[in-house]
């Protein structure tokens, strides 16, 4: 394979964060030019479920495709075009938090290709709430970039106090809502300090709550809800997060974030060690939860039979980011295309 030879030969001899960066400008550009974008969506990123989308979910209009891009890659929400194109069947940027921030000191991203995993400890870094929404309204003013589904994913700006959580959260909220097909609360990210321990019921009640509402107000609709969780959860803590997500009512769960159970380093670290966790995360959401609320199922998803192992645990829909990658630019399409027959079986009826 011709991403095989690159990545072996110049990328592994790059600096990951540089690359990321290239690439995300690369997708912006080609998505800008209409003939390659046409080409590029029509070979690697030609997904059956654009002409005829059969997969339900909590969102307004069904997903073309089951799996889609997980938060982190895009944190700026400048590439959704291009990740479209790619063949994501939909598209998680951020994460967005209230204040613009630097992120942590690099580096802070690190390739682990001989286990498919990647380390980092960004931080959130991105340009604010505030400019994420420019950003989307910019691509919501064209008809292509109102086809596709968008998640907005919202984390603590790292200078506010746990005690002041609250006010943040929703201020990201009121911020990208209106341009957003559903929210993610991130409460799970290892690299702020202090904030996975706003994953205790009674920090997350409030944050959920308020979140929900100013989403659903700046917005006038429901924006669908969902609440990211670690996989380093005790059991119990995962029944304790199920049992909110139903007294609140909420849209979903998206299983799991990075783990910090490895001594690499500081940071997360995400990719095919992280699987064996996820789908026993996801597996315990889906027999708290019942049938109803969304899980989006994240962590290790790799091959064909990755999505499938995770969908049978009770996941509706699929993100990756690692295995994206490592796989390439035609690696989404071919998974989602590969899932599609799959996807039409409710997750419910798998478990």
């Amino acid at each position: 394979m011709l991403y095989n030879l690159l990545y072996k030969s110049v990328l592994t001899h790059t600096d990951p964060e540089k690359i990321h960066d290239l690439t995300i400008k690369g997708l912006q550009v080609a998505a800008a030019v209409p003939l390659v974008s046409d080409l590029l969506r029509g070979t690697w990123g030609y997904l059956p479920g654009r002409r005829q989308p059969t997969i339900s979910g909590p969102f307004a209009r069904p997903v073309p495709g089951v799996l889609g891009l997980a938060a982190g890659m895009d944190k700026e929400g400048k590439t959704v075009a291009g990740m479209d194109m790619l063949g994501f069947g939909f598209v998680e940027v951020g994460t967005f938090t209230a204040k613009a921030q630097p992120g942590n000191e690099a580096p802070r991203l690190w390739r682990y290709p001989d286990v498919r995993a990647v380390r980092n400890k960004m931080g959130f870094n991105n340009s604010g709430a505030d400019e994420a929404a420019a950003t989307l309204r910019k691509l919501r003013s064209t008809k292509r970039g109102r086809s596709i589904i968008v998640g907005a994913n919202i984390g603590k700006t790292k200078v506010t106090p746990l005690e002041d959580a609250v006010a943040d959260y929703v201020y990201s909220a009121r911020a990208v809502a209106r341009w957003a097909d559903y929210l993610v609360v991130n409460v799970s990210s290892p690299n702020t300090p202090g904030l996975r321990n706003l994953q205790s019921v009674d920090s997350l009640r409030p944050i959920l709550t308020a979140v929900g509402q100013a989403a659903d107000k700046a917005a006038g609709r429901h924006v669908p809800l969902f609440v990211k969780i670690a996989p380093d959860l005790a059991d119990e803590d995962i029944d304790a997060v199920a049992e909110l997500v139903l007294e609140l009512k909420l849209d979903g769960v998206v299983a799991t974030n990075t783990t910090i159970a490895h001594n690499l380093g500081e940071g997360g670290l995400s990719g095919a060690p992280l699987r064996p966790r996820a789908l026993a995360v996801v597996r315990r959401l889906r027999e708290k939860l019942g049938p109803e609320p969304t899980i989006i199922g994240v962590g290790g998803i790799s091959s064909i039979q990755d999505g499938r192992d995770m969908l049978a645990a009770g996941a509706n829909l699929l993100q990756a980011y690692s295995a994206f990658i490592y796989g390439g630019p035609a690696w989404p399409g071919r998974i989602n295309r590969a899932l599609s027959a799959g996807a039409l079986v409710p997750a419910q009826l798998l478990v």
